[in-house]
């Protein structure tokens, strides 16, 4: 697989409550090889999307450590995480986030544009072809249905050609069939990339598809599994 590009050292996230401090994420260890898959498991509020935004650096842990990509992110300021992110994380969301204003293609080459790629146009083209969405390339996220939008997402997530691909319920809210169909785009996309896949999902048939698998209850890892 190659040498680890994401690691964990006894992470940990602590917020104030009413009844004092609450414990969301205890001391959590991990690392991953450039092109693993990783499923995050676990029932509502069990810490899957707060562990998300530490290993992806938009969240601070109370304790602990995440180097992503040879990089500590404790001690950087969220601009410095934020070129970091940039440099070498993709995303994509159960709420897809594409921009209204722009069409598929637009959507697409922005990160690239942002980039100063000059490739930009032929890139998010031959991504967009290669989703299947070659017909579709002007029309806007209003005109595409949910599993189009969720395809153009992940093209836009593939189009910097991440290290790390987070993905945050991709498939939560698309019906089964198109959620295997963006479940199969996934691996085949972080299989010809090298890109190493971080899930969280309620899906056990798309958890168990990943090379590893976690399981996280009221912030405690209680199975470490790897299908």
């Amino acid at each position: 697989m190659g040498a680890s590009i994401l690691t964990a050292k006894n992470l940990s996230k602590v917020v104030p409550s009413a009844e004092g401090e609450l414990t969301i994420l205890h001391e959590l260890s991990l690392e991953l090889n450039k092109g693993d898959s990783l499923a995050i498991v676990g029932a509502s509020g069990s810490g899957k999307s707060t562990l998300l935004g530490l290993l992806a650096g938009l969240d601070l842990p109370s304790g602990g450590e995440v180097t992503l990509a040879g990089q500590g992110l404790s001690n950087l300021d969220e601009d410095q995480r934020a070129r970091i992110r940039a440099e070498h994380v993709g995303f994509v969301f159960q709420s897809f986030q594409l921009l209204d204003s722009l069409n598929a293609l637009e959507n697409v080459m922005l990160p690239l544009e942002l980039d100063g790629r000059k490739d930009a146009r032929e890139r998010a083209t031959e991504l967009l072809q290669r989703v299947g969405l070659g017909q579709r390339l002007t029309h806007s996220p209003r005109q595409l249905s949910g599993g189009e939008q969720q395809r153009v997402a992940i093209a836009r997530a593939f189009a910097a050609e991440p290290d790390v691909l987070f993905a945050d319920e991709p498939t939560g809210n698309l019906d089964s069939h198109t959620g295997e169909r963006i479940s199969d785009l996934l691996f085949e996309l972080n299989q010809e990339s090298g890109t190493t896949l971080v899930l969280v999902t309620h899906d056990e048939r798309l958890a168990h598809r990943c090379r590893r698998l976690i399981r996280l209850e009221a912030g405690l890892l209680v199975a470490p599994l790897e299908p």
